[in-house]
């Protein structure tokens, strides 16, 4: 992906809304894609999100989690640990493929397509800053919050 701009996409959220990446803009964006819900690291990396947000809200950003499990899915996780941010439902793929995430992983012995778990920040204008690939999720969220710092 360049660090540029990424293409437009829609994709269902929690709430009722519907996300598009172009109505974003005017905030600082950090779409973070994780392999599933309430599994122990997405769940680590979605408290320390939920935990930062406050101050993510002070440096005018908005944070969306992205996975390929349904919206009851997702609704059900965001009530069960409070979550401030909307979880965007990516069943077919849309903006994984987008961002290109979906990799052969190793689970239980077997070889497996799955999520790996990645985060991209957009400034403001919905330009591509910063992205991580194949991180851990404990701490990143304090990373990308230092981050977002030095655009302001």
């Amino acid at each position: 992906m360049p660090t540029n701009t990424v293409a437009d996409f829609s994709l269902p959220a929690t709430g009722g809304e519907t996300f598009t990446l172009s109505g974003a803009r005017g905030k600082h964006l950090v779409i973070y894609f994780y392999p599933k819900d309430n599994t122990p690291g997405c769940t680590t990396q979605a408290q320390q999100f939920r935990d930062l947000y406050a101050k993510f809200q002070k440096v005018n950003c908005e944070i969306v989690g992205i996975s390929r499990d349904s919206l009851k899915s997702h609704e059900n996780f965001k009530a069960k640990f409070t979550l401030p941010f909307a979880l965007l439902s990516d069943t077919d793929e849309v903006a994984c493929t987008l961002f290109g995430v979906i990799k052969m992983k190793n689970m239980y012995g077997k070889q497996v397509r799955g999520i790996e778990r990645s985060t991209f920040v957009f400034d403001k204008a919905g330009v591509s800053r910063h992205e991580w690939r194949g991180l851990k999720a404990n701490g990143h969220a304090q990373a990308v919050l230092d981050f977002i710092s030095t655009l302001n």
